[in-house]
């Protein structure tokens, strides 16, 4: 169970970083890599936002263990978690900028369900496969 743990914090901690850093990177491109500078305040920020959201998204995945539940209500509570987590720290953070409407308000959280869903189905395949895997070899 301890070194479950540590490898969902690991894994949610790395998925997080690279996630963040994507975007920081489609960023710069989008609007030219000299026209855009982060300051150490913003990586610091970029860093342990994202760490801590990506312990969100890891540690809520705990609920697939629960066998008696069904897969939609396993990954409505993951992802309500995740996003839950996800928006506080956005706002706090400043990533989710208020000011500026409802318009990117809501074109920033249709981005953040894009990357979750499309973090949680390569996990899914992932995972998917690898049992198939080990059930092959069970025979």
């Amino acid at each position: 169970m301890k070194v479950d743990l540590i490898k969902r914090l690991a894994m949610g901690a790395f998925v997080g970083c690279f996630i963040v850093m994507l975007v920081m990177v489609f960023m710069s491109l989008e609007r030219g890599p000299q026209n855009i500078q982060f300051d150490g305040m913003t990586i610091i920020n970029a860093f342990l936002g994202s760490i801590v959201v990506g312990w969100a998204f890891s540690l809520s995945g705990l609920i697939y263990d629960k066998e008696d539940l069904s897969l939609p209500l396993q990954v409505m509570f993951q992802m309500g978690i995740g996003f839950i987590v996800l928006f506080s720290v956005a706002i706090y953070l400043g990533w989710l900028p208020l000011t500026f409407g409802i318009g990117v308000i809501i074109e920033w959280i249709i981005i953040a369900i894009i990357f979750a869903s499309v973090s949680w189905l390569g996990f899914y395949i992932y995972y998917y496969l690898e049992a198939r895997e080990i059930n092959q070899k069970l025979q």
